[in-house]
């Protein structure tokens, strides 16, 4: 019974076979896109980015790693460094920053709604770009280009740091860095009120605005876009379309050999001509430049631009060898700049004269001119006394030059006869001189008597 029971079960099945599962094919790999952060961090060194972009080529799963380092490295260089407590409050903090309220870092001088925004579209952008003044960081450089907009810098989160809008800028310029190894320009943007030199309106104090500078290197070697100029053209351009659209009649200054270029060339690049003049505003040195529109003193703060209207008169002093000093007269100061030199005497004084800076008379009209005042009724009697001032100016200038020329070549004549010096022969020539004297004071009489005695003939004749 045992053994029918066991026949009776149904025999055990095996487990059916399963097919294989096909394996998917795998992906195909999509190049990822570098990320703009890491153009940013790196954008001063241009091999370091190279090796970075390459990096991210070979091993894609990467890219998230170098843009979180980048952002760290933007990140850091816009924060500012510790400060002791007892250093002044930065510039453009105002009351609001002291009882609490948020203010930015820098005035954003004549910048409204539009400007400040960030939502508002920039004409031209560019990325890394050096600034000096007002704060020595590297920024995105944005430029705005309708009537209320500006030049703008944009920090790496993303805000603006600080602004100027096109109605309140002065003059833009545009001027070589001297003694660089490769080509650097600084583009300096003067704004109303912020030359330096004039005294600021009560109504803009203690928030002065301040001068924006930055450089720009030219590219070189494999930076080199092919069809696209490594110069500062380009950029120049663009704030001039901007200067355009905003209505400002003013453009970008460059500097003109036919308004001054130094009699010394760039020592490091012969045959190139250079625009500056090394001078020294007390202890600190820096470089003049005699442009279109007026006398730009730089790079370091402070910077300061003589714009024509605002001087009163220039002269020389301290006129040697080798040096001399330049002071410049406006209606409330007197700034010397010392130690220039006296290669460029010569062109220096041949742009002031071109430009009557030499004449005090000739300031008021100047100033009357950038006002767009109306000259007077008489005006044929004002521009012929001006231009009899200008003349007697000119004269007196030359004088003022041909006495220090004078005083010089009579100092190098002490020096030589001090030493051709000698005791013994110097009796002898006195005693032939008085001889000599003697015996043409006995002679018959000079061109004055005889005339006399003629003038008597012909009376007693009468």
């Amino acid at each position: 019974m045992a053994f029918t029971a066991l026949n009776n079960q149904p025999p055990v099945q095996p487990p059916p076979v399963q097919a294989p599962v096909p394996k998917p094919a795998p992906a195909p790999v999509v190049p990822i896109p570098h990320p703009h952060e890491v153009y940013a961090a790196f954008a001063s060194n241009h091999e370091l980015r190279k090796r970075v972009h390459a990096a991210i080529d070979q091993n894609p799963s990467q890219s998230t790693l170098f843009r979180d380092i980048s952002v760290y490295i933007l990140g850091q260089s816009s924060q500012p460094p510790a400060e002791p407590t007892t250093k002044k409050r930065k510039l453009g903090e105002s009351n609001g920053a002291q009882n609490g309220t948020a203010a930015p870092s820098v005035p954003t001088s004549g910048a409204g709604d539009t400007l400040t925004s960030t939502s508002t579209k920039a004409f031209k952008s560019y990325t890394g770009v050096s600034f000096s003044i007002p704060q020595r960081k590297k920024f995105t450089l944005e430029l705005v280009d309708n009537k209320d907009g500006g030049i703008r810098a944009i920090g790496a989160t993303g805000n603006v740091e600080f602004a100027l809008a096109w109605k309140d800028v002065d003059q833009v310029f545009c001027l070589p860095v001297p003694e660089k190894a490769k080509k650097q320009h600084n583009f300096i943007v003067i704004p109303v009120h912020g030359d330096g030199v004039n005294p600021v309106p009560e109504e803009l104090k203690p928030s002065a605005p301040e001068p924006i500078l930055w450089t720009f290197e030219e590219a070189t070697g494999k930076n080199v876009v092919e069809g696209e100029d490594p110069g500062p053209g380009p950029m120049a351009g663009a704030i001039h379309h901007c200067l355009i659209q905003a209505g400002t009649g003013k453009e970008v200054i460059f500097p003109d050999a036919d308004e001054f270029a130094s009699a010394i060339p760039e020592s490091h690049r012969k045959g190139e001509k250079a625009y500056h003049v090394k001078a020294h505003r007390g202890s600190k040195e820096g470089y003049l430049f005699f442009t279109a529109v007026g006398i730009l003193y730089g790079f370091k703060k402070p910077l300061a631009f003589f714009d024509f209207a605002a001087v009163n008169s220039i002269s020389y002093t301290a006129v040697l060898r080798n040096t001399f000093n330049l002071v410049i007269t406006t209606q409330t100061q007197e700034i010397e700049f010392s130690m220039l030199d006296q290669e460029n005497f010569a062109g220096i004084n041949e742009y002031v004269q071109k430009h009557g800076l030499q004449d005090a008379s000739m300031a008021a009209e100047r100033r009357a001119k950038k006002l767009n005042v109306n000259p007077p009724a008489d005006k044929g009697k004002e521009n012929g006394a001006a231009a009899a001032g200008a003349q007697g100016e000119e004269e007196e200038e030359e004088s003022e030059l041909q006495k220090a020329e004078r005083e010089l070549q009579d100092q190098e004549d002490d020096e030589e006869e001090d030493d051709d010096f000698d005791p013994g022969s110097e009796g002898e020539s006195e005693g032939e001189g008085s001889d000599s004297e003697d015996e043409e004071g006995g002679g018959g009489y000079d061109e004055g008597d005889t005339a006399e005695v003629e003038g008597e003939d012909e009376e007693m004749e009468d």
